[in-house]
């Protein structure tokens, strides 16, 4: 299975979608205030107000690093801007077992249940380890993975008998986690991804 390079999920940065959903916001403001309230010309103060409130966000969204960054899952590996982590370091049986179990990978909260400021899914490897990345929805990312680790192992029942049988320690994180990696806590970029 892993031979073939298909997609299976991809995340860009939400640039332009935030940048395309600004533009309809206050778009549909100057076509109404326009149409409806005034004249043209005075709803012209619309578009210019969302070009001056969109400059610091557009600025964040481009610069800020997590939010810009694009990631890339195929059947042969996981493509975090440009650093490669091949599906054969990844423990495909450990997160498939976690996810039949309904739980996310290197913690024990169901992923369903995740709050929207957390962002990491923990990607657990052969080594013992597990490489955090950064989501701005991890619990579509972890629902992509897992099902695509159980069909890996060969279903759900393979999983549960080679899990079963296998002993391996739980992946620990690269770095500790805190409160600053854990949680990236609201955004207001969140509003337009």
């Amino acid at each position: 299975m892993a031979g073939k390079r298909r997609v299976l999920y991809r995340q860009g940065s939400g640039f332009w979608r935030m940048t395309a959903k600004w533009a309809a916001v206050f778009g549909l403001l100057y076509l109404a205030d326009g149409g409806l309230l005034r004249s043209w010309g005075d709803a012209l103060v619309w578009p210019l107000i969302g070009v001056v409130l969109w400059v610091p966000f557009g600025i964040g969204a481009a610069w800020y690093p997590k939010k810009d960054q694009r990631i890339t899952l195929t059947t042969c590996e996981l493509l975090i801007r440009r650093r490669r982590l091949p599906m054969d370091e990844v423990n495909l049986l450990h997160v498939a077992r976690l996810w039949l179990e309904g739980r996310s990978t290197a913690d024990e909260q169901p992923v369903r249940q995740w709050p929207r400021a957390v962002r990491v899914v923990w990607v657990p490897l052969r080594d013992g380890r597990a490489y955090g990345v950064e989501f701005r929805d991890p619990a579509a990312f972890a629902e992509v993975l897992g099902a695509f680790a159980v069909a890996a192992c060969g279903g759900p029942d393979a999983v549960r008998a080679r899990a079963a049988a296998t002993t391996y320690p739980d992946p620990r994180p690269m770095r500790a986690r805190s409160a600053d990696t854990a949680a990236s806590g609201s955004d207001v970029l969140d509003l337009f991804g």
